[in-house]
Parts: structure tokens; C-alpha cells; sequence
């Protein structure tokens, strides 16, 4: 399991196998090595140093096969939110988890 942070420091939640949940338990994305796509198959956005999400706005047309999410789970507390990083030009930062 690796914790998430959006990349203005929110927490986000977790990856656990190639699965994003947000902290209170909602399967909303599918990984394809450090993409992340919802369950309709659409662009979410991507992992960048190691545990922050972060949207690339040129990837807004990628595409994946559409998945089943799992049930809820049992959410976990929240870590403490960091220091956000410098956005990337063509880029905005990630969801918050109660927005999906």
C-alpha cells in the first residue's frame, strides 16, 4: 500500500495494487503503471515523485478499458496534509477524494 498526496499536499488516500482509493474507502481509479483511470475508463491523472497525484491536461483524451470498482471499504484516518510542490506548466493538481 503507498499513501497519496494530491500535489498541493492534500492526502488523498492510497494505491493498493493497481487500485486508487481515497481515504474513506472509495475504489474511484485504476492504475496502468503510474496513470490512473476512473471507472469509465477516462484520464484521472498520474503518480509524480513517488506519492503525489498530479493531472497532465495533454493526457485529457487518453483512454482505458472501463472497470467494475470494488465495494467500500473501511476508511483509514488521514494523514497530515504537506507542503504543496510548484505546479508543472500543463498540468493542475489532483482531485480532492470527496470531489470523485
Amino acid at each position: 500500500m503507498i499513501f497519496l498526496w494530491t500535489w498541493g499536499g492534500i492526502f488523498f488516500g492510497y494505491r493498493k495494487d493497481n487500485y486508487l482509493w481515497t481515504h474513506d474507502g472509495k475504489n474511484v481509479g485504476k492504475f496502468y503503471d503510474n496513470e490512473v483511470y476512473d471507472m469509465n475508463g477516462e484520464y484521472l491523472g498520474e503518480i509524480r515523485n513517488e506519492n503525489r497525484l498530479i493531472i497532465n491536461l495533454n493526457k485529457g483524451n487518453y483512454r482505458k478499458p472501463p472497470f467494475t470498482p470494488y465495494a467500500d471499504v473501511i476508511g483509514i484516518v488521514p494523514y497530515a496534509n504537506y507542503v504543496g510542490y510548484v505546479m508543472y506548466v500543463g498540468h493542475e493538481d489532483f482531485h480532492l477524494p470527496e470531489d470523485l
